[in-house]
């Protein structure tokens, strides 16, 4: 399926990182996911992105299940229900992962990055943009002889080597979207230098072979869809569907956190919040609803419409 086409029956997905409880900007986007699939009559998966291994733990990953059932997000695999696309926990799926990172090694794709911390700071310049750093490409073109003598004393990362090319894609929310790849991207990490393999190979993955067909996640990842796009081009899988949407901002202007007042839903539980006006209150906020009244997801699912969502980042008061 080309990106640009929207599915007929949707499959989306909610893939949280259990390094925390959940805060409401998690609710936000799992919930605009959930409508956006069940208002399709379509099926809804959770994917647990653990990968890191040092930052996630399972006890999360089972609150935040239990958040999500108290919330009436219900998913139809994944998680601990699994299902026949597992298994569901990034963590378990490094195999997965290995195969198709080997696919693109052999293909001549890839090659060893060298760089420490320090020198990607001092090579990298911010995008003009967002000001994310784009990799220089410093060890791109580096010798057989250079590559073997730095891996002699430093294991390299393994880094994507993007072409001079154009890169477009259609979102469902914010229409129309075109970067350069190498030089609005950059070469990107593919497998860090520990082994892990990153995110951006681990999600396209995940979600070809999961058979998701449409991603809701938030417009601060909306550059990096060029990068995952290029990722299902190379190994040959259809590209799903991608909708984003605005973020929930706190009053100091940042994208809302667990630190902020009012904001955590393990705070809220504990202060006797009922789900009902969690979901009335992200509901206005999101403009499906004229007034933060209570209801229930279930509630949302007829009428829900992208075009009622607004565009813009949305300022959420305590």
């Amino acid at each position: 399926m080309n990106s640009e086409q929207a599915p007929r029956t949707a499959v989306g997905r909610f893939a949280p990182s259990p390094s925390g409880r959940m805060h409401l900007g998690n609710v936000f986007c799992a919930l605009l996911s959930w409508l956006s699939a069940r208002h399709d009559g379509g099926r809804w998966l959770l994917r647990i992105e653990d990968l890191d291994m040092q930052r996630c733990r399972r006890e999360y990953a089972d609150a935040l299940e239990d958040d999500l059932h108290w919330l009436g997000l219900d998913w139809d695999e994944g998680g601990s229900l699994g299902g026949e696309h597992g298994p569901y926990y990034q963590s378990l799926r490094t195999d997965i992962y290995r195969r198709f990172f080997e696919r693109l090694e052999a293909a001549g794709l890839t090659y060893p990055c060298f760089c420490s911390r320090a020198d990607l700071k001092a090579s990298q310049a911010p995008h003009a943009s967002d000001h994310a750093p784009v990799y220089a490409g410093t060890c791109r073109h580096l010798t057989p002889a250079e590559r073997e003598r730095l891996a002699a004393v430093r294991r390299p990362s393994v880094r994507l080597a993007l072409p001079d090319a154009e890169s477009r894609f259609d979102d469902g929310h914010y229409g129309p979207q075109v970067c350069n790849l190498q030089t609005d991207c950059g070469d990107f990490v593919l497998r860090r230098a520990d082994g892990v393999f990153a995110y951006q190979l681990a999600v396209v993955v995940d979600d070809a072979l999961m058979g998701v067909n449409q991603v809701v996640r938030g417009c601060d990842l909306l550059e990096s869809t060029h990068m995952q796009l290029a990722i299902y081009r190379l190994l040959g899988f259809d590209a799903p569907q991608f909708i984003h949407l605005p973020l929930l901002m706190s009053e100091h202007g940042q994208r809302l956190a667990k630190r902020d007042r009012g904001a955590s839903l393990a705070d809220l539980r504990r202060a006797g919040v009922g789900p009902e006006r969690i979901i009335g209150r992200l509901a206005h906020c999101a403009g499906l609803v004229d007034s933060p009244r209570p209801l229930m997801p279930a509630d949302l699912v007829a009428d829900f419409d992208w075009r009622r969502v607004p565009t813009a980042n949305i300022l959420f008061e305590p």
